[in-house]
């Protein structure tokens, strides 16, 4: 039977409790915080969040089945469908941003304004400029904010930078990103159940009728989103560049098509290519491929290549055809706790996280501008400013 879901809301802000902010941090306190967006990855953080030993005040969304469903994990929380009134309740410590990405920027500059650290999902911006606005409004706000690119907090990862540091691989030439999951299928665009605020989802992106589609699957049209390429390979970026201690790519080239996603604005089989000062980056998705499952990056050197991944990381010796055994290897998946308890240890300390806005910038800034290559059929070029681009 279904709820009566105006009593749902009015009972639910009644019984929800007010917390009390804290200037001074004792050691058993429990940070409160408020989850703004509550979908798959809201309420997969949420949880993440609790069992880091904070303690979730509130809950706002758009679409209220997602409510209903976060409300199983924090029945005392308050709810909310506008995350203005979120940002007014008294005594979140933090919140956590994880809706899509056209709201990322106007819900990261709110939530500096109602003077709240934020734990914000990646990609940090829609776009170049957005990037910008939203690193000079956290520096000028002074609050800890943490982009959600957890790769930052793992610590294989350290080890397997330091590995390339020492010179291990030799002289890196080329690195291939490739992310392969086979889950294309077409787009459902049957009503959805339950209530929507369509035009709140829609915000300040174009105005239009319902297409159920459109927020089932918002990541793969442009009004909302980068698509793939800003959500798999902002994440991919960010290894390449820091682990070969680069800047964003100079330029880059993208071709993709739309195989079997119908209904998708955004491919969901593409490549690029990403100009690089003393390398090249060789980036492809395929999703209707689980050949070598999941994410991966390969960086390929005169004396050994690295293989990044999931798993963990292998590196096997030049010359490959004598040397298919790796002689160095370690299994260590990412884990994501790490990342959160950073966030959380920062909030305390008033110290930068792990990955800040400038990092989550730099690795967004190429994806960004592969898009652009695509959408305009030429290869597309970033002044070193990061938010210029001019085509060739």
């Amino acid at each position: 039977m279904k709820s009566d879901r105006r009593a749902f809301l009015q009972q639910s802000l009644a019984a929800a409790p007010l917390f009390v902010p804290r200037k001074v941090w004792g050691a058993n306190d429990k940070p409160a915080y408020g989850v703004i967006a509550t979908g798959g990855r809201g309420r997969y953080l949420n949880v993440e969040f609790l069992k880091a030993g904070a303690e979730c005040a509130a809950l706002c969304d758009v679409y209220e089945p997602n409510l209903e469903k976060a409300k199983a994990d924090a029945p005392n929380a308050k709810i909310y469908a506008d995350y203005h009134e979120l940002l007014e309740q008294k005594g979140l410590d933090f919140v956590v941003l994880a809706g899509p990405d056209h709201h990322h920027c106007p819900m990261l500059l709110a939530s500096l304004k109602a003077g709240k650290d934020v734990y914000a999902e990646k990609p940090l911006s829609k776009t170049l400029a957005e990037s910008k606005t939203m690193i000079d409004a956290v520096r000028e706000s002074k609050k800890v904010v943490q982009i959600g690119m957890q790769r930052r907090s793992a610590p294989a990862l350290y080890e397997a930078k330091k590995i390339i540091d020492e010179g291990v691989l030799g002289r890196v030439t080329q690195v291939k990103p490739q992310w392969h999951w086979n889950m294309a299928k077409p787009l459902n665009n049957s009503p959805l159940p339950g209530k929507l605020d369509w035009k709140r989802f829609l915000g300040s992106a174009p105005q239009r009728e319902l297409e159920p589609m459109r927020f089932r699957y918002w990541r793969y049209f442009w009004d909302y989103a980068g698509g793939n390429m800003t959500d798999q390979g902002t994440h991919l970026m960010d290894v390449v560049l820091w682990f070969m201690n680069a800047q964003p790519p100079q330029s880059a080239i993208m071709q993709g098509y739309v195989a079997k996603a119908t209904g998708s604005e955004h491919p969901e089989v593409f490549c690029s290519v990403f100009e690089m000062k003393d390398f090249m980056v060789t980036w492809e998705l395929n999703y209707c491929s689980a050949y070598e499952n999941d994410w991966s990056i390969t960086f390929l050197g005169d004396e050994a290549t690295l293989v990044l991944d999931g798993r963990g990381y292998r590196i096997y010796k030049e010359p490959w055809p004598k040397n298919k055994v790796p002689f160095m290897e370690k299994e260590a998946p990412v884990p994501l706790q790490v990342h959160i308890t950073n966030f959380l240890e920062c909030i305390k300390t008033r110290q930068d996280p792990n990955c800040t806005v400038e990092i989550a910038a730099r690795a967004v800034s190429g994806p960004h501008l592969a898009n652009l290559s695509f959408r305009k059929g030429r290869k597309a070029m970033l002044a070193p400013d990061l938010v210029e681009v001019t085509y060739a």
